[in-house]
């Protein structure tokens, strides 16, 4: 981001797009991995597989949610840094982003060797879709490193100037994930095994990518081009402020978790692939709201810094209405050709089309709010409120526990389905005023001063 270009007050809508596009791209090429094996798992596999692979999720989710903690994290402050015109920090932050996502990888390989078994039983999986399962998550148990650090760089990257290599690196990773998913599992047959081998094959093409960017001349901070040295207190404040992220994916692992189980208890097998199919169709809202929530805050940091408030208004209105019409186009597109969407992972299974048409009608109905909560929790991040973000994440988690406690008591199958919606209504009532009040108090702080110095 150059600071020539911010300067100009005019420049804000054409930054705003400027790093946007690329992050919607890429948030919804990474989506894609995640898409695609549920297209290639629902045809070859069948129900029994989109179960397993939903089973997996939850358990997977965490590791994902580390890279993207750090990515999140480093990238904030290396934005906040250049910002203020210190580049010396930002590199320092740069590298010690990079050995965090190496040092959590690790864990992450504990985590899935030690706990997995255990995480897939705790969401009443047996037969094939326990089995499908436990073949899915071994793979990640030796690719984890591939996982956690293809989270962390394109944040990184993005941060350092390079939209456009950030979401480049991804488009190639998930073109790879295409067409390894077909060898895997369509010609060889590896079933589910066959979509997370795919998946950390990909991944790993985009670590080498990145890596070779950060290397070359191209990369705006050098961080391999200078002398360095890792910061603890770095190190320390990029987990503080990403960790509102990490909780955000483990909020979403966390609560598919508890669908799976309710599902099972209150439904059948199906209804557990029913909402992985819900699952897969919010998720293509949910990257572009997350891309949209990422691609401003490369730009409310470096404003952060600068402390031109009244420039982060004007972003987070236009990123909040660009979430807010996509959330709502996307509602309409489901609800009148559910057919078609839902035919994108079957092969004609009308119990499977029956379900999950009555999960799009019920679970998606308030989505576009989870837009605007995701957005709330990043500027909190941007502006360096690690606390208030972390805090939206954790009650966006925790908000719904109730609801998924007393609903499917009276309503069944139905309450199941009706749990996020209307927490998502709650929460947005709490937390977008919490967000516009901190934006124009700071606003007004700054138009008070200024007038005072004239």
């Amino acid at each position: 981001m150059h600071t020539t270009d911010l300067k100009q007050s005019d420049s804000i809508t054409k930054t705003f797009w400027r790093f946007t596009i690329p992050a919607i791209a890429a948030m919804i090429v990474n989506g894609l991995y995640q898409l695609v094996d549920g297209i290639f798992v629902g045809h070859y596999i069948g129900a029994e597989g989109l179960a397993a692979i939903n089973i997996a999720w939850p358990v997977i989710a965490v590791v994902g949610g580390l890279g993207l903690m750090v990515g999140m994290g480093a990238g904030s402050l290396v934005s906040i840094y250049r910002g203020e015109g210190n580049l010396h920090k930002a590199r320092s932050a740069m590298a010690t982003g990079l050995v965090l996502a190496l040092g959590l990888a690790i864990v992450a390989s504990v985590y899935l060797y030690c706990l997995s078994a255990s995480l897939i039983g705790l969401q009443g999986a047996s037969g094939l879709a326990h089995g499908y399962a436990s073949d899915y998550l071994m793979v990640f148990e030796l690719g984890a490193l591939a996982t956690v650090v293809a989270g962390a760089l394109p944040f990184l990257i993005r941060n350092d100037d390079s939209p456009f290599v950030a979401t480049s690196m991804m488009v190639v990773g998930a073109l790879t994930n295409i067409v390894l998913d077909y060898l895997f599992i369509g010609v060889m047959s590896w079933g589910l095994k066959g979509a997370a081998f795919a998946t950390v094959l990909a991944q790993l093409v985009s670590v080498v990518i990145g890596l070779a960017y950060l290397c070359s001349s191209r990369s705006f901070l050098g961080v391999f081009r200078h002398k360095v040295k890792l910061s603890f207190a770095d190190a320390k404040q990029s987990l503080v402020l990403g960790c509102s992220s990490l909780v955000m994916f483990m909020y979403y692992g966390v609560l598919v978790g508890f669908h799976n189980r309710l599902f099972a208890e209150y439904g059948t097998p199906v209804s557990v692939a029913a909402f992985a199919v819900v699952g897969y169709l919010m998720t293509l809202y949910y990257v572009v709201a997350e891309g949209i929530a990422e691609g401003m805050q490369p730009q409310v940091s470096f404003y952060h810094g600068e402390k031109s408030y009244a420039k982060i208004a004007n972003v987070a209105k236009l990123a909040s209405l660009v979430s807010l019409v996509a959330g709502l186009a996307w509602l309409a597109v489901l609800n009148v050709f559910p057919d078609v969407v839902i035919g994108m992972f079957s092969s004609g299974n009308e119990a499977l089309l029956q379900q999950a048409t009555l999960g799009i009608r019920l679970h998606l109905s308030a989505m576009y709010l989870d837009g605007l909560i995701i957005l709330a929790s990043m500027y909190f991040l941007s502006v360096g409120k690690g606390g208030k973000a972390l805090g939206i994440s954790v009650a966006n988690m925790l908000v719904q526990f109730p609801f998924l406690y007393v609903l499917p008591k009276f309503y069944g199958v139905e309450g199941v389905w009706l749990a996020m919606p209307i927490s998502n209504i709650v929460l947005a009532s709490i937390v977008l005023p919490v967000m516009w009040n901190d934006i124009y108090r700071q606003k007004r702080k700054q138009f008070a001063l200024t007038h005072a110095i004239a």
